[in-house]
């Protein structure tokens, strides 16, 4: 039994999505005469209360096309200092958009509106960048899959509106955040101009995000998405798998979370760990203690067919998922248990 926790990326389709991507009506998407992936698109607008949905093969093309949209070369970026758009897609904020990031230190990948307020640049002095958008990742993958408080939410919605910055959302777990906080899809839409969420991770697809946002933002997101190389043409087969797991993996989202905690319970009884970071959704970060080698560690759980990432300066990340099954689940508790 091989148990992949190295992220909730890894997830075959079920049969049952498996099912509906054969059976799907298909066109060229490039015409926008692909139904299925129309039917997607506007069904995720119809959720967040938004005019406009843009299918993406990447949570970063998605997220890279926003801040283009968003921004002119030279602009600044305001993000926390573990955001992914920083530091896990490639250095894209500047290749492709030619604006630099504002990293905010924030706790566990969240800051306040305070801090936001505080990184603004004057307007007016033309020395320092231009503060053109404030960036948001809810949940927080390098923070653990933290949650952010919405009323701070709101609060730095008004330090935007005020400073008339625009504000994007990188909601790649969002999805993972709704459930844990019982929140809706439509108060996000209330709340952002516009909004990635990601298909391929908690809800279990093998591609895709959606790009969702303002009819007036979102009128060049097609033209950014075709200077990018993400033009594509019969994807209503990854549409209906988007459908599918819309209808049939979202609620479940709950058993990643319990899973997810039960394991943050056992890995704090071990002699073995120094730190088990808050959890709230699917993500688990812990840290061993110093005594104990990171590589030699995670070599004991391969050799037992665990598969986890290493993050470096002994944290280690776990990610529970679809296919992470109760069977697999006793065995790891196990495992951990007898290390």
């Amino acid at each position: 039994m091989i148990i992949d926790l190295r992220s909730d990326t890894v997830t075959k389709p079920t049969k049952g999505m498996l099912d509906a991507m054969f059976s799907a009506k298909v066109g060229d998407d490039v015409y926008k005469e692909d139904p299925t992936i129309n039917e997607l698109e506007a069904r995720l607008a119809v959720m967040f209360g938004k005019p406009k949905a843009l299918f993406f093969p990447t949570g970063s093309m998605a997220n890279q096309t926003a801040i283009k949209l968003h921004t002119n070369p030279g602009d600044q970026v305001i993000c926390d200092k573990y955001a992914h758009i920083y530091n896990y897609e490639g250095g894209g904020a500047s290749f492709n958009s030619g604006v630099s990031c504002k990293l905010v230190d924030g706790n566990r990948g969240m800051f306040t509106a305070r801090q936001v307020e505080e990184s603004i640049n004057p307007p007016d002095f033309y020395h320092s960048p231009l503060t053109k958008l404030v960036e948001v990742e809810n949940t927080t993958n390098k923070g653990g899959g933290a949650c952010w408080d919405f009323e701070e939410l709101r609060k730095i919605k008004d330090v935007c509106t005020n400073h008339n910055l625009g504000y994007h959302l990188d909601g790649a777990r969002l999805w993972n955040a709704l459930i844990a906080k019982n929140e809706t899809p439509k108060q996000y839409g209330e709340l952002f101009q516009t909004i990635s969420v990601c298909l391929s991770k908690g809800l279990g697809c093998p591609v895709g995000s959606v790009l969702i946002g303002d009819e007036a933002i979102m009128q060049n997101a097609i033209r950014i998405r075709k200077i990018l190389g993400g033009g594509m043409r019969q994807i209503g087969y990854l549409a209906a798998a988007g459908l599918y797991a819309l209808d049939h993996h979202f609620d479940r989202l709950k058993e990643d979370h319990e899973k997810a905690s039960q394991i943050g319970e056992v890995l704090k009884q071990q002699s073995f760990i120094k730190k088990v970071e808050p959890i709230e959704t699917n993500i688990v970060i812990f840290e061993l203690n110093k005594d104990v080698n990171e590589s030699e560690f995670l070599k004991k759980l391969n050799k037992k067919g665990i598969h986890i990432i290493g993050m470096g300066s002994n944290k280690l990340r776990m990610v529970t998922h679809l296919d992470y099954s109760n069977d697999m689940h006793e065995k790891l508790l196990d495992s951990l248990k007898n290390l």
